[in-house]
């Protein structure tokens, strides 16, 4: 595939607006959160909260958002190494290549996450202290007039256009699945105590299995990419009304910081706004869809995590998780058994998978009992 325009295609620059801005919260001590946004033709990168606007070049743009977990150090570290291994992994293999390709970048977008989580995980095994350390990852690479994005954990990323929002990732996340599998509605599951436990980290285990999708954009769409402090204290209307009223990007990055604080705070807060102008991309029609879509590699496509079928029974109240397991404000995937040795257990992940069973095999049960 070429990433040559198409036939009849606008032909111009590509101009892009960006700022990116992390708050502590009002609950938390530090900062675990982290963000990038780096032009990977010039390789300029910008952690800081400053606004810029990019030409897009032949290598195209990055924006990123990382979540880190697993105390204040590890977090922090977590979520830093992410951004750093994601950005040199880039360099290495996408700036320097011949290939160009939507294809080239779409897996080097995969192969960098995926080499992240190796060499945290690593570092978490080798250094015990740091042990369940991770981060999640939302990762949008802008080549051309589509982005492609790499997904691991429950950070978001939402595409505003004339007024409407959506959401363009899924959250690897129990709740999802719930609601995939028709037991709970989004609403409910907004309230959730369960709402922060995640099936997926960049670190806790040796593999991970990135979401990978892409998104076309159009002139005067705005990208939006944030933590679950953010998105967690909100609805996307919310976040689609500050976008939309707000013609400086930094004003409305921080209306919805102060929003997301006004309403309680209890975790980081990271935000990365991206508005795309220019000749180069065509005004939207009703034509145009925004959502979550795979993007195959070749044959391979990216896989999905497998959920028990349900048969339709009236809804019931979920049963509560146990309080061990249940964090509050903080996002979790769960913390590793460790015997009387020190040694660690059960892995953290299939700890989570056997957790969200249990719940789904009681939601079932419950079902089942009431109905006779």
């Amino acid at each position: 595939m070429s990433s040559s325009p198409a036939p009849g295609a606008p032909r111009g620059e590509i101009v892009v607006h960006v700022y990116g801005r992390s708050d502590v919260g009002r609950a938390r001590e530090h900062n675990e959160d982290a963000f990038a946004v780096a032009d990977l033709t010039t390789g300029s990168v910008t952690l800081a909260p400053e606004m810029h606007t990019y030409r897009v070049g032949a290598r195209g743009l990055l924006f990123m958002v990382a979540d880190g977990m697993g105390g204040a150090a590890a977090g922090e570290l977590a979520s830093a190494m992410a951004v750093d291994v994601v950005l040199d992994e880039l360099k290495a293999h996408w700036t320097a290549s011949t290939r160009h390709d939507p294809e080239a970048f779409a897996a080097g977008l995969r192969n960098s996450t995926e080499t992240a989580n190796t060499r945290i995980h690593r570092f978490a095994t080798e250094h015990p202290e740091h042990r369940g350390m991770g981060t999640t990852a939302t990762i949008a690479g802008l080549l051309g007039d589509t982005l492609y994005l790499a997904q691991v954990g429950d950070s978001r990323a939402y595409l505003i256009r004339k007024g409407q929002g959506r959401q363009i990732t899924k959250d690897q996340s129990l709740m999802q699945k719930l609601i995939e599998a028709g037991e709970i509605t989004a609403e409910e599951a907004e309230h959730s105590e369960r709402r922060n436990i995640i099936l997926q980290a960049l670190g806790p285990e040796a593999v991970v299995r990135t979401d990978l999708t892409h998104q076309r954009v159009r002139r005067g769409d705005t990208l939006v990419l944030c933590s679950d402090g953010l998105s967690g204290q909100m609805k996307v209307d919310d976040i689609v009304r500050a976008i939309s009223e707000e013609p400086r990007l930094e004003a409305a990055c921080a209306r919805l910081i102060d929003l997301a604080n006004e309403n309680g705070g209890p975790d980081n807060i990271t935000i990365v706004a991206a508005r795309f102008e220019g000749a180069g991309l065509p005004p939207a029609t009703a034509d145009d869809p925004i959502g979550h879509a795979v993007f195959p590699l070749g044959d391979e496509s990216t896989p999905s995590m497998p959920m028990p079928e349900f048969t339709e029974t009236p809804t019931a109240e979920i049963p509560a998780a146990p309080p061990s397991l249940v964090t509050g404000a903080s996002r979790m995937t769960a913390s590793a058994t460790t015997d009387s040795g020190g040694e660690s257990g059960t892995p953290v992940l299939l700890v989570v998978g056997l957790v969200a069973l249990a719940a789904l095999a009681a939601v079932v049960a419950y079902k089942y009992v009431a109905g006779q």
